[in-house]
């Protein structure tokens, strides 16, 4: 199901949550990893060995240029602004690119393609996975891969789930983000036309916490 998108309100919002995350980076180092918990799960071994690599919602940067210190050619893509000049200023020295555009816009009209499309509590979070994931598979080159990280769907809570911005009270600026149980991502993967695609809930380091999902698919 597709909800119905008001970018303006998306924009106001993630201009928001920028401001107020950009305060924590600044002199912070480059990191990878896919889950919410500092040094635990998986690192940038999920997406192989890219020369080239999209990351979409990429927040602080801070995944993209991790990247860059190993070798990658890096572009980002957030639809805020504010994220994008404080991630062009912090980090563009480094040769990582920065685009400033909705992610389902910026596919639709691009023709640059990539070995690896990731997003870590970013884009595919927020974006309905019919219309995402088969511009990704087009993104990608043969065998390249796409993997993103979010927190586990809530039991019983399926498709786009409505978010104001901060509290009930003022402006009414809202996104919308998407959970599944791990086997229909798999199956939204398929039917995007992905060769493989495996999806796992990696558990919290402290029993009874939130997991992460990570979703993994492999363009054929």
């Amino acid at each position: 199901m597709t909800a119905p998108h008001n970018l303006d309100h998306e924009r106001a919002l993630w201009n928001t949550f920028a401001e107020s995350a950009w305060k924590d980076v600044t002199g912070g180092e480059p990191v990878f990893c896919w889950t919410q918990y500092a040094d635990h799960g998986p690192g940038p071994e999920l997406l192989g060995d890219p020369a080239t690599a999209l990351e979409i919602g990429f927040g602080t940067g801070r995944h993209l240029a991790h990247l860059v210190h190993r070798g990658v050619k890096v572009t980002g893509v957030d639809m805020s602004p504010v994220t994008v000049n404080n991630a062009t200023e912090r980090w563009g020295a480094l040769g990582a690119q920065f685009v400033c555009a909705e992610v389902i816009e910026h596919l639709t009209g691009s023709t640059e393609t990539y070995d690896a499309v990731y997003s870590i509590f970013g884009a595919a979070w927020f974006a309905a996975p019919e219309r995402l994931f088969p511009l990704i598979a087009r993104a990608l080159n043969p065998g390249g891969v796409f993997v993103f990280s979010q927190p586990p769907a809530i039991p019983g809570a399926y498709g786009p789930q409505g978010m104001y911005k901060g509290g009930f009270a003022g402006p009414a600026m809202y996104t919308y983000r998407y959970s599944y149980p791990p086997e229909q991502w798999e199956a939204h993967l398929s039917a995007a036309g992905f060769a493989t695609a495996e999806a796992r809930v990696v558990e919290a380091p402290k029993a009874g916490h939130i997991g992460t999902l990570i979703v993994r698919g492999v363009r054929e």
